[in-house]
Protein backbone atom coordinates (compact mmCIF):
# COMPACT_ATOMS: atom_id res chain seq x y z
CA UNK A 1 0.00 0.00 0.00
CA UNK A 2 1.18 3.64 -0.61
CA UNK A 3 2.43 5.89 2.58
CA UNK A 4 -0.04 8.66 1.92
CA UNK A 5 1.85 10.29 4.97
CA UNK A 6 4.73 10.64 2.80
CA UNK A 7 2.63 12.79 0.36
CA UNK A 8 1.94 14.96 2.92
CA UNK A 9 3.28 18.80 1.99
CA UNK A 10 4.87 17.73 -0.64
CA UNK A 11 6.81 20.41 -2.86
CA UNK A 12 6.72 19.93 -6.50
CA UNK A 13 8.46 22.36 -9.15
CA UNK A 14 6.56 25.11 -10.01
CA UNK A 15 5.54 26.30 -6.25
CA UNK A 16 2.89 23.14 -6.40
CA UNK A 17 2.15 21.65 -2.99
CA UNK A 18 0.53 18.20 -2.41
CA UNK A 19 -1.33 19.31 0.48
CA UNK A 20 -2.83 15.66 1.27
CA UNK A 21 -3.51 12.44 -0.58
CA UNK A 22 -6.11 10.36 0.64
CA UNK A 23 -7.59 7.28 -0.27
CA UNK A 24 -11.19 6.60 0.01
CA UNK A 25 -13.93 3.49 -0.52
CA UNK A 26 -16.39 6.01 -1.30
CA UNK A 27 -17.59 5.93 -4.80
CA UNK A 28 -16.25 10.06 -6.38
CA UNK A 29 -17.97 12.27 -9.12
CA UNK A 30 -16.53 14.84 -11.12
CA UNK A 31 -18.31 18.14 -11.04
CA UNK A 32 -20.80 16.83 -14.15
CA UNK A 33 -21.78 14.07 -12.06
CA UNK A 34 -20.17 11.15 -13.58
CA UNK A 35 -17.96 8.62 -12.01
CA UNK A 36 -14.98 9.56 -11.28
CA UNK A 37 -11.42 7.34 -10.12
CA UNK A 38 -9.76 10.80 -8.68
CA UNK A 39 -10.86 14.48 -7.38
CA UNK A 40 -8.58 17.17 -6.84
CA UNK A 41 -9.11 20.22 -4.95
CA UNK A 42 -6.91 22.79 -5.79
CA UNK A 43 -6.48 26.28 -3.69
CA UNK A 44 -4.03 28.81 -5.16
CA UNK A 45 -0.82 26.18 -5.81
CA UNK A 46 -2.29 23.75 -3.21
CA UNK A 47 -3.55 20.16 -4.06
CA UNK A 48 -6.07 17.93 -2.19
CA UNK A 49 -5.91 15.07 -3.58
CA UNK A 50 -8.75 12.00 -3.01
CA UNK A 51 -8.32 8.75 -4.56
CA UNK A 52 -10.43 6.10 -5.44
CA UNK A 53 -9.45 2.65 -3.52
CA UNK A 54 -9.09 -0.81 -5.45
CA UNK A 55 -6.74 0.64 -7.98
CA UNK A 56 -3.80 -1.37 -9.49
CA UNK A 57 -0.44 0.12 -8.23
CA UNK A 58 0.20 1.11 -12.15
CA UNK A 59 -3.62 2.49 -12.23
CA UNK A 60 -2.66 4.49 -8.92
CA UNK A 61 0.66 5.20 -10.36
CA UNK A 62 -1.15 7.14 -13.44
CA UNK A 63 -3.74 7.93 -11.91
CA UNK A 64 -1.36 10.14 -9.55
CA UNK A 65 0.45 12.10 -13.00
CA UNK A 66 -2.99 12.74 -14.49
CA UNK A 67 -4.24 14.66 -11.24
CA UNK A 68 -1.35 16.61 -10.69
CA UNK A 69 -0.54 17.63 -14.19
CA UNK A 70 -4.29 18.41 -14.44
CA UNK A 71 -3.89 20.52 -11.70
CA UNK A 72 -0.90 22.19 -12.32
CA UNK A 73 -2.57 23.17 -16.09
CA UNK A 74 -5.43 25.04 -13.93
CA UNK A 75 -3.53 26.62 -11.03
CA UNK A 76 -0.75 28.33 -13.45
CA UNK A 77 -2.08 31.91 -14.27
CA UNK A 78 -0.53 31.11 -17.66
CA UNK A 79 0.00 27.48 -19.02
CA UNK A 80 1.34 26.59 -22.54
CA UNK A 81 -1.17 27.07 -24.94
CA UNK A 82 -0.74 23.68 -26.16
CA UNK A 83 -2.47 22.32 -23.18
CA UNK A 84 -5.30 25.32 -22.51
CA UNK A 85 -8.15 22.73 -24.08
CA UNK A 86 -6.98 19.61 -22.90
CA UNK A 87 -9.75 17.16 -22.01
CA UNK A 88 -10.06 14.33 -19.71
CA UNK A 89 -8.89 11.90 -22.45
CA UNK A 90 -6.29 14.31 -23.45
CA UNK A 91 -5.09 14.31 -19.37
CA UNK A 92 -5.15 10.51 -19.58
CA UNK A 93 -3.45 9.94 -22.53
CA UNK A 94 -0.94 12.02 -21.21
CA UNK A 95 -0.22 10.58 -17.67
CA UNK A 96 -0.04 7.02 -19.18
CA UNK A 97 2.49 8.66 -21.24
CA UNK A 98 4.06 10.17 -18.45
CA UNK A 99 4.15 6.64 -16.39
CA UNK A 100 5.63 4.99 -19.21
CA UNK A 101 8.74 7.57 -20.27
CA UNK A 102 9.29 8.60 -16.38
CA UNK A 103 8.31 5.22 -14.34
CA UNK A 104 5.71 5.11 -11.38
CA UNK A 105 4.64 7.60 -9.17
CA UNK A 106 5.68 5.77 -6.18
CA UNK A 107 8.65 3.97 -5.38
CA UNK A 108 8.82 0.02 -5.00
CA UNK A 109 8.51 1.38 -1.36
CA UNK A 110 5.17 2.97 -1.41
CA UNK A 111 7.10 6.14 -1.30
CA UNK A 112 6.62 9.40 -3.42
CA UNK A 113 9.36 9.23 -6.60
CA UNK A 114 9.88 12.74 -6.10
CA UNK A 115 11.76 13.07 -8.92
CA UNK A 116 8.88 11.67 -11.29
CA UNK A 117 6.26 13.69 -9.54
CA UNK A 118 8.40 16.70 -9.95
CA UNK A 119 9.08 16.51 -13.83
CA UNK A 120 5.25 16.75 -14.07
CA UNK A 121 5.59 20.64 -13.45
CA UNK A 122 7.81 20.91 -15.73
CA UNK A 123 7.33 22.11 -19.73
CA UNK A 124 8.78 18.63 -21.10
CA UNK A 125 5.86 17.15 -19.24
CA UNK A 126 3.39 19.58 -21.27
CA UNK A 127 5.62 18.82 -24.01
CA UNK A 128 4.58 14.59 -23.84
CA UNK A 129 1.03 15.32 -23.53
CA UNK A 130 0.86 17.91 -26.38
CA UNK A 131 2.95 14.89 -28.09
CA UNK A 132 0.30 12.67 -26.98
CA UNK A 133 -2.72 14.86 -28.42
CA UNK A 134 -1.56 14.91 -31.67
CA UNK A 135 -1.02 11.05 -32.48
Amino acid sequence: MIDLRAFQNLQLRGGFTIVRLEITNEPLVDAMGRDAVARTRITARNFDLLIRAGLSQHELSVTLYHEILEAATVAMENPPEQVREFNEGDFDQAAYQAHERFGGSFSAESRPAVANLRVLTKMEAWQIATTSRSN
